[in-house]
């Protein structure tokens, strides 16, 4: 069987073969378009909040020994968290909204992580502290968060750096080490508009 094009009469199985080669073509653009991080995040507004759970720090919770202050005594990040952290950084300078302001768990995974994707920019905020070891805690530490999420409102976009527990109990979701949650703080509530991976997830 032919088909007809015009003057011309293409045999089916060489249109059908190009007609397999053009689709395999256009598709094969669409996961490099969505994966491009350079690309401006369209979610992103003035005003709004983004929540991070700090870098990749290899095990779970804290040493018995724990010091804050002491980064010897905690979990912190390796070189895979450090690389993760400075990608963060570089994904927001890529965006069409700037960081307006930092603020960051006192914990030494979270401040790095945050002092490296935003140098000159970290601001310690206790209230973002992890609360996983202690949750007598977490109602307190939550409230206070929520109060300063109330007096944010730009320009630009504030970012957080905290714990998975922290983040959980502000939207319930728990996210990836280094993953982003997009929240705005309206009529008293914690609103999740996105969830972002960076690229790397």
């Amino acid at each position: 069987m032919n088909v007809s094009c015009a003057r011309y009469r293409v045999p089916m199985h060489l249109f059908n073969a190009f007609c397999l080669t053009l689709l395999l073509s256009v598709f094969s653009v669409f996961p490099a378009i969505a994966q491009n991080a350079d690309t401006p995040h369209p979610a992103l507004k003035d005003g709004q909040i983004v929540l991070i759970r700090h870098a990749y720090a290899p095990g779970g919770g804290d040493p018995d020994n724990f010091t804050l202050g002491q980064c010897a005594t905690q979990r912190n990040l390796n070189e895979t968290g450090r690389e993760q952290a400075r990608h963060i950084g570089q994904w927001f300078r890529n965006q069409s909204v700037a960081v307006a302001q930092v603020l960051s768990s006192q914990w030494c995974r979270c401040m790095e992580t945050a002092t490296l994707a935003f140098p000159n920019q970290v601001t310690d905020a206790p209230e973002f502290n992890s609360f996983f070891s202690n949750r007598q805690t977490e109602a307190m530490q939550t409230q206070r968060a929520l109060v300063r999420f109330a007096r944010w409102d730009g320009p630009g976009l504030m970012v957080v750096v905290t714990h998975q527990v922290n983040i959980t109990a502000l939207t319930g979701i728990v996210p990836k080490s280094g993953e982003g949650i997009v929240v705005e703080y309206k009529n008293g509530a914690v609103q999740v508009v996105e969830r972002l991976d960076f690229g790397f997830h």
